[in-house]
């Protein structure tokens, strides 16, 4: 293919940003295809038609075109429907079956993966069947999409039968031989395990059901069955590529990335900077940017600090947290070193929901402290912005995070994040040190050892700075804002794998794990 040949891709995701979100892979798979558009190639987003999405704001329609999947032993008529990403005219197909998709509703606890049962959050029971489904659905909507993708990418567990299929299932059909996929892991710890008896939903042979393949210790599992069958691998940070393949972070597949580490890489997630912008941000107190942070950033403060009932000290360190209130995000960390902490001149404003027993220890603290901590449990788009706007610094001291998009909204706003070295953090943030403040390359501050001690005093390492140094504060906040993590950024990265994955000889395609090799070899000579 021509080095500057525009790219057909259909991305494939469980959930996409302004129709269906849970999390970071929303956004990924909403502003990643928008990007690349951007970039002169033809991309598609597919999707499973929620109720949310038909209770969204963004119009959709249904189409003409009526699949037929397998379905519980039967061919079951499946309609697609038809929007565009917001703001854009990339095409986003959704697969309509209310039965499966269509059960949401906040009202009675349930979203578009999970149910509460007995004030416990639960999978629905027939996970397995639902992206099975919609999986077949995806390969099934090739001839209709308006291209033959070059490149089908596909996300998490969810997606990760669509490389098995296409493989093992769609493989004889006109034009399948020429698709390649890339799979994407965004977060290794939800890998879509079912029980060994349930196999026979997802419709491929019993041959494939092997420790080589996709069984893993008598389970199903879809994270697996996309590794292993993918033409390339990646995730969402180098560093997270590399950590797991280690025991600590790889929960239980670090030996299968090992094998196939040859095939893997990691590409830092993008920010969508028409939204997260100081100088154009609607959202905040008083706009700014790098020529002239002042006195913006600081009318900022004083506002975060009105809204958590703060004293307004224009001098006191803020520290801001935005997060999942759950073990991965450090929460603990912040916790046990509360005490430590306070003692010294500073303020922190907590923006979150999660764990019951994290709300009711944050609590105590607020009320112990009440002129150092500000607490807000729930999620308010709003006062994020203005956090992320009026902290002097951000706190993001996570046990693993495979890319993190608040480290870099940080970096925008003029907010030096403290993380712990890890993931994307540790891609993305630079500590500072003498040497960095020397070479102007430091943009916040990091630690390795998950302990309140390393955490408090990493905030107290950079309370000092800026109460001390504020010539050198500011030049972190100057090199921070200054930073390129856009999805432009982000989507030339991609765009590189996904040429690098339509060679021109046979002798460059790299064999697959699983013993599945030879087809796709086969695949990149039918292509030619």
């Amino acid at each position: 293919m021509p080095v500057n040949a525009a790219l057909s891709i259909l991305v494939a995701s469980s959930e996409v940003v302004g129709f269906a979100k849970t999390g970071g892979l929303a956004d990924v798979c909403g502003y990643l295809p928008q990007a690349l558009a951007r970039l002169g190639h033809t991309t598609a987003v597919i999707m499973p038609l929620y109720g949310v999405v038909r209770r969204g704001k963004q119009p959709i329609r249904p189409t003409d075109i009526v699949l037929s999947i397998p379905y519980r032993g039967r061919m079951v008529p499946t309609r697609l429907w038809r929007s565009t990403m917001p703001g854009s005219d990339v095409p986003v197909w959704l697969v309509e079956n209310p039965d499966l998709f269509e059960r949401d509703n906040p009202a009675e606890g349930r979203t578009i993966y999970q149910y509460m049962h007995f004030g416990f959050k639960r999978d629905y029971d027939d996970n397995l069947e639902r992206f099975s489904f919609f999986s077949r659905a995806v390969l099934e909507a090739v001839p209709h999409v308006g291209f033959v993708p070059d490149i089908i990418h596909a996300n998490d567990w969810q997606t990760g039968l669509i490389p098995a299929y296409l493989r093992e299932l769609y493989q004889h059909r006109p034009g399948y031989r020429r698709i390649r996929t890339l799979f994407t892991i965004h977060n290794i710890a939800y890998q879509g395990t079912f029980p060994a008896e349930m196999y026979p939903q997802t419709g491929l042979s019993w041959k494939l059901f092997n420790h080589t393949q996709i069984e893993f210790f008598n389970q199903v599992n879809l994270l697996k069955a996309g590794v292993l069958f993918a033409d390339w691998i990646n995730t969402v940070s180098p560093t997270y590529s590399q950590e797991i393949r280690t025991t600590y972070f790889g929960c239980g597949l670090d030996g299968v990335l090992t094998e196939n580490r040859t095939r893997l890489s990691g590409i830092v997630n993008g920010v969508d900077y028409a939204s997260w912008d100081p100088a154009t941000d609607p959202l905040i107190a008083c706009r700014y940017s790098p020529e002239a942070v002042e006195p913006g950033k600081g009318l900022c403060k004083r506002a975060v600090q009105n809204a958590f009932h703060l004293p307004e000290t224009p001098r006191t360190p803020l520290f801001g947290m935005i997060a999942r209130l759950v073990e991965q995000k450090g929460v603990d960390l912040l916790i046990r070193g509360a005490e430590e902490l306070f003692e010294h001149d500073v303020q922190v404003v907590v923006l979150g929901d999660g764990d019951p027993e994290y709300h009711r220890r944050l609590g105590l603290l607020r009320d112990r402290y009440p002129d150092k901590l500000g607490l807000y449990l729930g999620f308010d788009e709003t006062l994020a912005h203005q956090i992320e706007a009026g902290s002097d610094l951000y706190l993001m001291p996570s046990m693993f995070e495979p890319s993190g998009l608040n480290q870099l909204y940080s970096l925008k706003y003029g907010t030096p994040p403290i993380v712990r070295h890890t993931g994307g953090l540790a891609d993305t943030i630079a500590d500072t040190t003498p040497a960095t403040l020397a070479d102007g390359t430091a943009t916040g501050f990091s630690f390795i050892a998950f302990t309140p001690h390393a955490f408090v005093q990493t905030c107290v390492r950079a309370a000092t700075l800026y109460s001390d140094s504020p010539a050198d504060f500011r030049r972190v906040v100057l090199t921070g804002m200054s930073q390129d993590w856009s999805w432009e950024r982000a989507a030339a990265s991609y765009e590189e794998v996904y040429r690098n994955l339509i060679p021109e000889a046979d002798s460059a395609v790299p064999a697959p794990a699983g013993g599945a090799g030879p087809s796709i070899v086969a695949a990149m000579a039918d292509r030619r």
